[in-house]
């Protein structure tokens, strides 16, 4: 029998990532896409428009999955890094989520996988290793993001409970080449290369490449235990680090650093000025508490038994500057 990946996000940063892997397999890739996206349909893969909070809109998606071996990863959601989130955060991240499950449940699929955050998992005290657990409350996170996936991944969790076979991955800080729309990491990099970063702050985050987390997914997909969480991570890295290494590739000027505190005090200013330039901020309340937050993550789970294995993050930003360079001919990525 056949084998059938939908993906949610198919457009996104790691959706984007697992099309172009599994486009590589003799599998159909039936893509989901925003309404407003442009996509075109080549070789094993084909895109559908429409909009996780719409169930109506999701069954053209699969149409057709009880007939074939139907796997479906989801990891259309928003990324929010304010305090405080918006309606639609909720509505996607939450309630987007659970119309999936129902359509899985419907449809019968073979496995749904599940792509969460590391910022659902509670942080621990005293930088204490954190590690996978099988319980999520909103209650136990900080930061609007948070409460929605771990609300989310809570979700999944109970429908693998009622007989759904499903998988759940913890990526950390995705950082990596092709990404559509820029997050915030990506962002940074690119603000470096453009010249437009006049400084760098204190602190920092576990970093992991896009296409380490998208073969993680895969990997748990076939090897993954029922009902289990694995945490695709890396390890720590300062941003001065990140920003070295991409100096050190790039011959770029060395950035002062600001500490905690100055940066703390310059993000009204910051927030004002890329609303008067119609562009998101770089830094928040909430990133900038992320910064210095316990980011201790073990993904020695997924390494024991899916066989995943990180690379060096200077790999990863030397083809990120590599492929945006490919683009400089072309428009850009624009981080609005």
């Amino acid at each position: 029998m056949q084998k059938r990946f939908i993906i949610t996000g198919a457009n996104g940063h790691l959706g984007s990532t697992l099309v172009r892997m599994l486009s590589k397999t003799d599998a159909e890739i039936v893509g989901l896409i925003l309404p407003k996206d442009q996509c075109t349909n080549q070789g094993n893969v084909r895109y559908i428009r429409g909009d996780v909070r719409e169930p109506s809109s999701l069954r053209p998606l699969f149409e057709g999955a009880e007939e074939q071996e139907t796997y479906v990863i989801h990891t259309a959601g928003i990324i929010d890094i304010s305090e405080k989130g918006t309606p639609a955060i909720y509505d996607v991240n939450i309630n987007g989520t659970k119309n999936i499950i129902a359509l899985c449940e419907e449809y019968h699929v073979k496995r749904l996988l599940y792509v969460s955050s590391v910022h659902a998992i509670p942080e621990k005290k005293n930088y204490a290793v954190i590690t996978e657990t099988d319980s999520f409350s909103p209650d136990d996170v900080t930061g609007a993001y948070a409460r929605t996936k771990a609300a989310a991944t809570q979700a999944v969790l109970d429908a693998g409970r009622q007989g759904l076979d499903v998988v759940v991955v913890h990526p950390s800080g995705i950082i990596g080449p092709n990404d559509p729309s820029g997050n915030h990491l990506v962002q940074l990099i690119l603000d470096y290369v453009r010249g437009a970063l006049p400084a760098c702050v204190s602190g920092g985050y576990d970093f992991v490449d896009v296409r380490d987390v998208a073969k993680g997914c895969l990997l748990a997909l076939e090897k993954g235990k029922r009902d289990s969480c694995y945490i695709l991570s890396n390890r720590h890295y300062e941003i001065r680090e990140v920003l070295n290494m991409v100096r050190s590739i790039t011959k770029g000027r060395k950035l002062p650093v600001l500490p905690m505190w100055m940066a703390k005090l310059s993000v009204p200013a910051m927030q004002w000025y890329a609303k008067l330039k119609k562009q998101r901020p770089l830094y928040t309340r909430y990133s900038l508490y992320t910064l210095k937050s316990n980011d201790r993550f073990s993904h020695d789970k997924a390494t024991c038994e899916l066989g995943y294995m990180p690379r060096d993050l200077r790999e990863t930003i030397r083809d990120t500057i590599l492929w945006y360079k490919s683009l400089k001919p072309q428009k850009a990525v624009s981080p609005a």
